[in-house]
């Protein structure tokens, strides 16, 4: 008769427990949470979008020219072009609801993730002709189980920034949100804020970076 090794049986039984683990906690995934503030006195973010994906994305590069669905987000707040590039199997995009006010906190909650997991933020700055924020591919460190980033302003370069209310859109100016025929300066640079030549008040709606917080914690 064959005698059992119960060393070994001991061991192939803790490695099947662990493998068993490992496959629930996957198949589960993990539960990150997403808190963002507005670090500003006056300016409302639209809707922003957050984005959970595998793969890093680049949504823009400083000195070179905006995409399309950049300058739509920069423009008009339409993140509906930005959200179509996280089409990926593990990809999730949610956005916050409304906007969001100068010393206001949203929270969003996302579910069956990767511990690899990264996040992309995009949002525009109202009033302006084409200011947004983007965090791109943002990840928590080795070991880490939360971590804050502050995101400053860029300026897309689609659209001069003449600062007159019928080209801003959004409740303090009502303005069109996007300017087809104006090609901007052409290239994405880092926004210098509200200068007062328009309709807009320097002192009431100009900024200094940082803008916005993100704190990404995850949760289990």
């Amino acid at each position: 008769m064959k005698k059992l090794n119960i060393k070994t049986l001991t061991i192939s039984a803790v490695l099947l427990a662990t493998t068993a683990l490992s496959s629930s906690v996957f198949a589960g995934g993990l539960k990150y949470e997403v808190s963002i503030t507005n670090l500003t006195k006056s300016i409302q973010f639209t809707p922003i979008m957050v984005a959970a994906h595998k793969s890093k994305v680049s949504l823009f590069e400083l000195g070179q020219p905006a995409s399309a669905e950049l300058g739509r987000v920069a423009e008009g707040g339409d993140t509906s072009g930005v959200a179509a590039m996280f089409d990926g199997y593990h990809d999730q995009v949610q956005s916050v609801g409304g906007l969001l006010n100068g010393g206001e906190t949203a929270t969003l909650t996302f579910d069956s993730l990767s511990r690899h997991t990264k996040f992309t933020i995009a949002s525009m700055l109202l009033p302006t002709n084409d200011a947004f924020i983007a965090g791109q591919s943002l990840s928590l460190k080795k070991r880490q189980r939360t971590q804050t980033f502050y995101l400053r302003t860029y300026d897309a370069g689609t659209e001069t920034n003449s600062e007159t209310c019928a080209t801003i859109p959004g409740p303090v100016c009502g303005g069109e949100p996007f300017s087809p025929n104006d090609e901007g300066e052409g290239y994405v640079y880092i926004h210098s804020g509200i200068h007062g030549i328009g309709d807009l008040s320097a002192s009431t709606y100009t900024w200094n970076d940082p803008v916005l917080k993100v704190t990404i914690t995850r949760m289990h």
